[in-house]
């Protein structure tokens, strides 16, 4: 079983697709780890409307393609077209960032996500969420890797979110990572 982190994000009725979108990833998958929702600015969109972020962790013995195919039928089932335009509004985008410490194009899918290093709505979630654990292709831990990260002009903040009554993030308050099970 490999470790598998994937990157959730929504700017259409956020916490309900977010919520809806990790019901699914636990119906699946089972224990989940979460890290602190965030809300993001749109990065590349002309569209304003704000995006609740976060990483998802999990064990799970399926391939690449398996996942990714998973991935984009959710979303397709829960109104995103597949042929929607890059900077559009989303009420969900899952992204498989990673599987172990998979590297390379397997089964049409690169691993790991480049957007691991490039945007802040993925890498602040996983330092937070992984610490310790390392970018499997530079092999530096990924709190490192944030703590070196140009913020530039991204912005976040960690938001309130509760999923299936518990608390999953809270503004004031250190990071607080939920693990959740069926």
């Amino acid at each position: 079983m490999n470790l598998v982190t994937v990157s959730l994000g929504s700017n259409i009725n956020p916490a309900q697709n977010i919520r809806y979108c990790l019901d699914a990833l636990s119906d699946t998958f089972g224990a989940l780890q979460i890290s602190r929702v965030f809300e993001s600015e749109p990065v590349g969109f002309s569209d304003s409307r704000n995006f609740y972020n976060l990483v998802v962790a999990f064990h799970s013995h399926w391939t690449p393609g398996e996942l990714q195919t998973w991935a984009k039928q959710l979303e397709i089932t829960h109104g995103r077209p597949s042929d929607i335009a890059k900077f559009t509004p989303r009420a969900l985008d899952i992204d498989l960032l990673t599987v172990g410490n998979l590297c390379g194009t397997i089964d049409d899918v690169t691993l790991p996500r480049g957007e691991i290093t490039h945007n802040a709505f993925v890498l602040q979630p996983m330092a937070e969420l992984l610490p310790d654990q390392q970018h499997p292709l530079c092999g530096t831990p990924y709190a490192t890797l944030w703590d070196a990260f140009t913020l530039g002009d991204q912005r976040l903040w960690p938001v309130d979110f509760r999923w299936r009554g518990r608390w999953v993030s809270q503004t004031d308050q250190q990071p607080c990572f939920a693990t959740a099970r069926r």
